[in-house]
């Protein structure tokens, strides 16, 4: 497990109730947006550890230009009507900010706190 942060219309964000993102609006923000590619498959080598996670997801996109993409990863990943990232540093978050501006959406975490204000 971990500490997520979402790109919701929904608040909270595990409301079954508010509008989704769909898949197209996020596959037309990851096209849009150069620092964004969709990658499908999440490979990350833990630092000290010789072993290689491997997530995959239809859904999933990767910010390109992050300095700890290939050993920490820098994931975003759509589910269930929103973009969740898990553990975001400040980069993560300020590129999480422009995404949910785009979408006319907020970026709140797993307590329900807001990151946008």
């Amino acid at each position: 497990m971990g500490y997520d942060v979402h790109i919701t219309r929904r608040t909270p964000w595990w409301s079954d109730e508010g509008e989704q993102i769909t898949t197209q609006e996020w596959a037309a923000v990851v096209a849009a947006d150069s620092d964004l590619e969709m990658v499908q498959v999440a490979r990350v080598s833990p630092r000290g550890q010789d072993a290689v996670l491997e997530y995959r997801h239809a859904w999933l996109a990767q910010m390109v230009p992050h300095p700890e993409r290939d050993t920490r990863g820098a994931w975003l990943d759509w589910r269930d009507g929103r973009i969740v990232v898990k553990h975001p540093d400040e980069l993560l978050l300020e590129k999480m900010r422009e995404i949910a501006e785009v979408l006319g959406a907020r970026v709140q975490g797993d307590d329900c706190e807001y990151y946008d204000e």
